[in-house]
């Protein structure tokens, strides 16, 4: 994976908007103020690529990089923010699921959870849904630089657990040290074509 030349795309806000599918897709979901910007920034070596904000809710549409000729990168809006309209929420998550159902071209959805809390009733629905649909996924546990090395390995367990996922099929990873990045890199090479 080369990310020397990354660059934004559109930022797409109904299904009529998105790019015509060619190029595999790598969507990252997560809940709100999950870190899943400063993931995605840290994975493709920017500082800034992907906006990062302290208020929930920035992200309001999927937004599109392009990863050279590769592939694409996805960023969709957090879930789980109570202070977003309900209007805006069901429209997200209209345009969220429509394109996670019929996408052709999604090769793997990353799904991002804070290693620091019990699972997450939303996670896991999303993660038990993607299962259901047969959407192949990807669990990375992130912020592990929050905690002790005995902590990180009690709490990847226990989320482990909560969310019916193998040890093998997750990842660890920090934002701010960029542990995890190169097996995070690994297990995404494995949903491209070679």
């Amino acid at each position: 994976m080369d990310f020397s030349q990354v660059e934004f795309l559109l930022s797409v806000h109904s299904l009529k908007q998105l790019p015509e599918e060619g190029m595999p897709e790598i969507a990252f979901a997560g809940r709100s103020n999950v870190g899943k910007s400063s993931l995605m920034n840290k994975l493709i070596g920017r500082k800034a690529m992907v906006k990062v904000s302290a208020r929930p809710g920035k992200t309001q549409g999927l937004n599109y990089f392009q990863v050279g000729n590769q592939f694409h990168l996805v960023d969709l809006p957090g879930y789980g923010y109570a202070k977003v309209p309900k209007g805006m929420k069901d429209a997200w998550l209209s345009l969220i699921s429509s394109y996670l159902e019929n996408r052709n071209t999604l090769r793997c959805v990353v799904v991002i959870i804070d290693i620091r809390h019990e699972a997450k009733v939303q996670d896991t629905q999303l993660l038990e849904w993607l299962r259901e649909q047969s959407i192949p996924c990807l669990a990375v546990y992130t912020k592990i630089d929050k905690l002790s090395g005995s902590a990180r390995g009690k709490n990847a367990r226990i989320l482990d657990k909560g969310h019916g996922i193998i040890a093998e099929k997750r990842v660890l990873f920090s934002a701010k040290t960029g542990q995890g990045r190169d097996e995070l890199i690994a297990a995404l090479k494995t949903f491209l074509p070679s």
